[in-house]
């Protein structure tokens, strides 16, 4: 019988949802015969990982400190497997501007940015520069939160250096990005060297976007499977999908973010290397919609976990 160690909790802003991702992740394994320990993570509990010496770790961590590649490094030092991307991965990943970088340079569709610094951002700044680029509305992103955590739709010019002082409270750095008015999709990837992408989920929203409320409040999101796009399209997004996923280096699971506009164009908005697992989220949805139950998920990413 394998031992797993569920990670879970952490220290980030998405504590609360890790909680829950974790146990029903830790309650799904025992179900289907794993050993199973669950560990609320920080880092006093870095040499009780060591003492436990699972065969396999699943990390339901989500965010800095968990998601980041900080968890996986450790580990990587222990020669412990675990699932989802490494380390490398990881950071790239978590990291919104890393991730545009890659995207452009790999020539993926991903919608016109720039990037603020902290240290050298002047509050004074004369905003119409960004707003020509750009245009209105204009999405204010931290460049390292997860859970639409430090995202902000501003529509009017007056109130950019707001949204910008608001992301700077998160991180250093601030991601502007143009707006694409349209439907909001996923794609989850699942796999490794030859990785499958699982049905197209659309996405609709009672607040204005995806928001965290959204997100993870009963009721106030619908996804929808398939999603409400014809065939170019939908080959189109699990193309880009299978691309970004190896473009980056992902592995085990992972979950891409689109918007589709108005003329059927898609642009890639975010990669998650360590998507939600609760009862609300999208891979288990995805899944589910292919005759793969939560158990047999969950399953399949640790034995892939256990390829490495």
């Amino acid at each position: 019988m394998k031992k797993v160690l569920v990670l879970m909790g952490g220290t980030s802003q998405e504590r609360e949802v890790s909680l829950r991702s974790g146990k029903a992740v830790a309650e799904a394994l025992r179900k289907i015969g794993y050993q199973v320990e669950e560990m609320d993570f920080g880092k006093e509990q870095l040499a009780a990982i060591k003492n436990l010496n699972p065969d396999v770790v699943f990390i339901a961590l989500h965010g800095k400190n968990g998601e980041d590649g900080t968890v996986q490094g450790y580990l990587d030092l222990l020669d412990i497997p675990y699932t989802g991307s490494g380390l490398a991965s990881s950071a790239i990943c978590m990291n919104k501007i890393l991730t545009k970088k890659m995207l452009s340079y790999e020539g993926l569709p991903t919608a016109d940015f720039i990037i603020l610094n902290q240290k050298t951002f002047d509050h004074s700044l004369e905003v119409k520069s960004l707003v020509d680029k750009l245009g209105l509305p204009i999405v204010v992103k931290a460049a390292t939160q997860g859970s639409s955590i430090g995202t902000y739709i501003v529509k009017k010019e007056e109130d950019i250096i707001e949204a910008v002082k608001q992301a700077f409270q998160y991180d250093d750095e601030v991601l502007l990005e143009k707006f694409i008015d349209g439907q909001q999709v996923t794609a989850a990837v699942i796999g490794n060297e030859e990785p499958e992408v699982l049905p197209v989920i659309e996405i609709t929203s009672v607040n204005e976007f995806y928001d965290y409320e959204s997100k993870y409040t009963p009721g106030m999101c619908e996804h929808i499977i398939p999603a409400r796009i014809n065939e170019e399209v939908k080959c189109a997004i699990e193309c880009i999908s299978k691309k970004t996923y190896q473009s980056l280096g992902c592995r085990g699971f992972a979950r891409v973010d689109f918007m589709i506009d108005k003329d059927g164009n898609s642009y890639v908005l975010e990669i998650n290397t360590i998507p939600g697992m609760t009862a609300m989220s999208l891979v288990p949805d995805a899944a589910a919609a292919i005759g793969i139950n939560y158990e047999e998920l969950v399953d399949r990413i640790i034995n892939l976990a256990l390829e490495k």
